[in-house]
């Protein structure tokens, strides 16, 4: 089976991980003391998505001090917040990774895996080639406006709610209790399972 596209070792992601963050999470990389687990959410409507997904999953692996633990299976979305029909239907998945990275530092790595993708935040639910969101770290719960934890508006979504369950169907989501109960307290109209699709963990 051919193998999707791969950000190589070029990528130009590493870059705004800080240099001193980088030390710190080279020495525990090899045995990853004491690492944090965390769910990440990735989702694409634009150019192909299931690369552009694939792509995002193997960045996070090659980041130093994160280990892609899980993958979800892909379902497709009807965009949120905007007319039907306006936009592309999402690609979204669900990953779940072990961290030496701390949330901040974690949160500068998703954003550039998303630059890397050529994301621009010039609309509020436009569309976009690439979302990485922090959906979940360990059991921090944070008001913080840069990186609220969880995110706020996770236990109200079923494209993020429906892929954690999948790989993790005892997940709680801080603050807000069980993935499953909250899921089954929503409509999953226009969240479709793509069982036609699959991201594979990185090698």
């Amino acid at each position: 089976m051919t193998r999707p596209f791969r950000q190589g070792h070029s990528d130009p992601t590493v870059q705004p991980v800080p240099a001193s963050v980088v030390e710190q999470v080279d020495a525990a990389d090899t045995t990853l003391s004491n690492p944090k687990w965390a769910v990440i959410s990735i989702g694409a409507n634009l150019g192909n998505r299931l690369e552009t997904l694939q792509g995002a999953v193997d960045a996070l692996e090659d980041t130093p001090g994160v280990r892609v633990k899980a993958v979800s299976p892909v379902y497709e979305t009807e965009p949120w917040g905007v007319a039907p029909g306006s936009q592309p239907s999402y690609f979204n998945a669900v990953v779940v990774l072990k961290t030496t990275l701390p949330p901040a530092s974690l949160l500068e790595r998703a954003h550039a895996v998303e630059e890397a993708f050529h994301r621009v935040r010039d609309e509020r639910w436009g569309p976009r080639t690439l979302d990485v969101d922090i959906v979940a770290y360990a059991d921090v719960t944070s008001s913080d406006p840069h990186l609220t934890l969880p995110h706020p508006r996770a236990h109200e979504r079923a494209f993020v709610l429906a892929p954690w369950h999948d790989v993790d169907p005892q997940a709680q989501l801080p603050g807000r209790g069980t993935v499953a109960d909250l899921l089954s307290a929503l409509t999953r109209e226009g969240v479709a399972h793509r069982e036609d699709l699959e991201l594979r963990l990185p090698e």
